[in-house]
């Protein structure tokens, strides 16, 4: 009952007018972002921040996570019709969406896209109103240490759930941490990591650094590419969207099998859309009974990946609203929204500001049949939208950048701090490394250290105090298994190297 009243409270709020237009908006223009390869949610969010101070709280979540699982359906568009991800999520829907497409099947393709990630996204938007009331009177038992443990462990997670090698993300993870302690020690007084500049004394401004590692970058990074594939490019012909019976009786187990998994791996920390996508399409690959013509234009090669990712899409939110804990890029982006609005991220956003908390999650169901609407009867206008050249575009992304990180504080240095991180982003980006374990550092880098010292004042400098307690001690457990888990691939590979090399 009390769910009912709560989720009551929810749609009241996202089915407002305003509220309304702006899940329309966040949908329209994650979409859009979705289908535009090489500007993707976390760099159009970083840049959009500075636009949610004036909105009211919950407007700007709504508006801000339709971009985020709006992506997720716009991405599979290009992958389709281009052989071009728009999203790095839709990657895996590339081998068997554009196959569908050379055989003249791309509407299907299409469609089975849409209705997988409709399922999956309802669903998830049902498991996360379910499990964000329980997990939020759970986490009302966490004390300091027990928060920074859970942090720890997002951080960990963050690194071992990577695609890039643990040193490469753990030293990232270690300098997004340092980043986060310049300015002033609110504690002591004291100058941190400020190098004698006045302007540093109040910190890295967040919106300077997401923009620039993820906006600037990529855009540099875009402009330098070429296109290596001839066959990449190419609108493939739309006749129609409508799947064959032989087509639903195959895709329906794909849908929910990757509903299933997208749901699960959405929750842990660190495991983000990609990851559930390409864990969607892998145990399809052994549980199809047409796992045979998977890579060859296979239906369930569509819906597998797709359902799970926007499964994914909508469970990421939970640590976020039940702990406070960003388990991915977004979410630390969703955290940064939250503290603009004087939002504490946790569970006492359930108690504190029902509105915002059942709002959000009413509105994206809504969301998610807006997306619907968009993503089948617009396909021509996406087709069109494809053909604006990429150079007419990213002078825009930029200007709105620079004014972006400047309008935050109105200070000239943060455009500076913005180009300075735009160069770190283009340097990972050739190096082919994640710059996710960096921001979340740099976001939870603050909590983590002032849980730590929080924990040492009431236990008076005791530091076994993260080991007797029990639910601290458990979730510590968990970083290090993650840990284990992580490192096992690679010492198998060092061994079988030197079996072979002996």
């Amino acid at each position: 009952m009390e769910l009912l009243n709560n989720l009551q409270l929810g749609f009241s709020t996202a089915l407002s007018w305003h509220n309304l237009l702006y899940a329309f908006g966040g949908c329209l223009v994650g979409t859009l972002i979705g289908i535009l390869p090489g500007l993707g949610p976390v760099a159009t969010i970083a840049m959009l921040l500075p636009v949610t101070y004036n909105l009211p709280p919950v407007s700007a979540l709504i508006m801000l996570a339709g971009i985020y699982y709006g992506a997720q359906y716009g991405g599979s568009t290009t992958a389709i019709l281009l052989k071009l991800p728009g999203e790095s999520s839709s990657a895996v829907t590339v081998i068997d969406g554009h196959a569908m497409a050379r055989q003249g099947r791309a509407g299907p393709a299409l469609t089975a896209a849409a209705i997988g990630s409709f399922i999956a996204g309802s669903f998830g938007v049902l498991l996360t109103a379910a499990l964000a009331a329980p997990l939020s009177e759970i986490a009302f038992r966490f004390g300091p240490a027990e928060y920074f443990s859970l942090m720890l462990l997002g951080l960990v997670g963050s690194v071992a759930l990577s695609p890039d090698s643990i040193d490469k993300s753990l030293g990232l993870m270690i300098l997004g941490l340092l980043l986060s302690l310049a300015g002033v020690d609110v504690n002591s007084g004291a100058l941190r990591f400020t190098g004698e500049i006045p302007e540093m004394m109040d910190g890295i401004e967040f919106t300077a650094l997401a923009m620039g590692v993820f906006g600037v970058a990529e855009i540099a990074y875009n402009l330098e590419q070429q296109a290596t594939d001839s066959t990449a490019g190419t609108v493939a012909p739309v006749s129609g969207l409508r799947p064959t019976a032989q087509d639903v009786r195959r895709m329906v187990p794909s849908i929910l099998r990757g509903t299933a998994i997208g749901s699960v791996l959405g929750i842990l920390p660190g495991a983000g859309v990609t990851i559930a996508a390409f864990a969607g399409y892998t145990i399809e690959k052994k549980l199809s009974r047409n796992a045979h013509e998977m890579g060859h234009g296979a239906i369930e090669g569509v819906a597998a990946p797709e359902s799970a990712n926007n499964a994914a899409a909508q469970t990421n939110f939970i640590p976020l609203l039940t702990l406070g804990v960003p388990g991915i890029a977004v979410m630390a982006l969703m955290v940064g929204a939250m503290m603009i609005h004087n939002i504490q991220p946790g569970p006492e956003v359930a108690t504190r500001h029902p509105d915002v908390f059942w709002g959000l999650i009413a509105s994206m169901w809504i969301g998610n049949l807006m997306l619907v609407v968009l993503n089948l009867p617009l396909i021509g206008l996406w087709i069109k939208l494809l053909s604006i050249p990429y150079r007419f575009l990213y002078p825009a992304i930029l200007v709105f950048c620079a004014v972006g990180a400047y309008s935050v504080r109105g200070s000239t240095f943060d455009v500076l701090i913005l180009a300075a991180f735009g160069v770190l982003g283009y340097a990972l980006a050739k190096l082919a490394v994640s710059p996710v374990p960096l921001l979340l550092g740099f976001v939870l880098g603050p909590m983590l250290e002032a849980s730590f010292r929080r924990t040492l004042a009431v236990s008076r400098g005791d530091y076994s105090v993260f080991f007797t307690r029990s639910l601290s001690l458990a979730l510590l457990l968990a970083a290090t298994a993650l840990v284990i888990s992580a490192l096992i691939p690679a010492i198998r590979r060092r061994h079988a190297a030197l079996a072979t090399s002996a």
